[in-house]
Formats: C-alpha cells, sequence, structure tokens
C-alpha cells in the first residue's frame, strides 16, 4: 500500500509551478538506430492488477504518447529496441526561513535617556515532500543505460483524475523534450 501512496504523491506534480527537469545520456549512442520500445516486464503474479494501478497507468500512458510523437513504435519486447522502466522516490525537505518583522528606534526623553532602537526576528520552520520521477531506456541488445530524465517538484495534493493526468502528461512532456539528445556541434 505505500507504494500506491509514494506514486500517487510523486506523480501529484502541481502544473502551476516550475518543474525540475534533468537528462543524462551515453554520448557513444547514436539514438537514431532506436524505431521501437517496450516495457520492461514487472514480475507479479497477476500482471492486470498493479498496486498503483491508475497512476501506473498514467504515467505508462505519457510516455507512449511521447515516444510515439518522436516516431518510436510500441512492439512486444521481443522486437523492441530499448527498454523503458520508471521509478519514484519522495524526499523530505525542511525550509527555514528567518527575517526582520520590525525594526524602529525607540527615543527616550528621560533625564538620563539616550533612546534606542529594536529588531523583531520571526523564525518558520515548514517540511514539505518533493517528489521525482525517473524514467530510463535500456538497449536491448547491450543491457546498458543509454537515457535516463528525471522530473521533480513539489508535492501537492490534486482533487480530481483529469487534473493528475494534465499533471502528469506535463511533468512528462517536459522532461521528454531532451530525448532522444541533440547531437552537439563543435
Amino acid at each position: 500500500m505505500k507504494k500506491l501512496f509514494v506514486a500517487a504523491a510523486v506523480l501529484a506534480l502541481s502544473a502551476c509551478s516550475t518543474l525540475k527537469t534533468n537528462s543524462d545520456y551515453d554520448p557513444a549512442v547514436s539514438f537514431d538506430q532506436y524505431k521501437s520500445f517496450a516495457w520492461v516486464e514487472k514480475k507479479t503474479e497477476d500482471s492486470t492488477y498493479h498496486l498503483d494501478g491508475l497512476m501506473d497507468q498514467r504515467v505508462r500512458d505519457a510516455v507512449n504518447n511521447q515516444l510515439t510523437q518522436k516516431g518510436l513504435s510500441k512492439v512486444d519486447v521481443e522486437k523492441a529496441d530499448i527498454l523503458v522502466n520508471y521509478l519514484t522516490k519522495v524526499d523530505k525537505k525542511i525550509n527555514v526561513d528567518t527575517f526582520n518583522t520590525s525594526y524602529g528606534y525607540y527615543p527616550y526623553y528621560g533625564r538620563r535617556g539616550w533612546g534606542g532602537a529594536g529588531i523583531n526576528t520571526q523564525t518558520t520552520v515548514r517540511e514539505y515532500e518533493v517528489g521525482t520521477l525517473i524514467i530510463d531506456f535500456v538497449d536491448k541488445e547491450t543491457g546498458k543505460l543509454v537515457w535516463r530524465g528525471s522530473v521533480a517538484d513539489t508535492i501537492r495534493d490534486q482533487n480530481t483524475p483529469e487534473e493528475r493526468v494534465e499533471i502528469i502528461n506535463h511533468a512528462i512532456g517536459q522532461v521528454m523534450l531532451n530525448f532522444p539528445p541533440k547531437p552537439e556541434n563543435n
């Protein structure tokens, strides 16, 4: 059940915030050779039901759509050029903000008075979670990882399934902008 909550939390990324994306790849690989893909098969007793089924399907659909738009065909594992998998993780973060709420001069008009100054400081501590989705592409022939993309954002609750689909599509679209990698011009 924990996996369900992690996947739901990680993928409930907010469309109105700034997503942090990253990608890395093997520069020795020619990505033009890849024409087809398949998902790494999970080893479960019942392959029709996943504990995190709805979120899993949303992620797979979004990746499938992105790869299809880029000219790759989804095929059976035996015929695929690259194998696709994804991972999720959640990290707890702490944000500490300290700021001055007022600064003032306080004159003192007594016989022995000098006056004075004062600063009021306020500190707030906020704990939040950052969800990360990592997408891996593995060359089927060599078994080597050839491309990895990740997208991270602060986790926020989303109300409807439609919002979740939109957010997942947006997040995966952002990370997939870097696939296939563009050749470096020297």
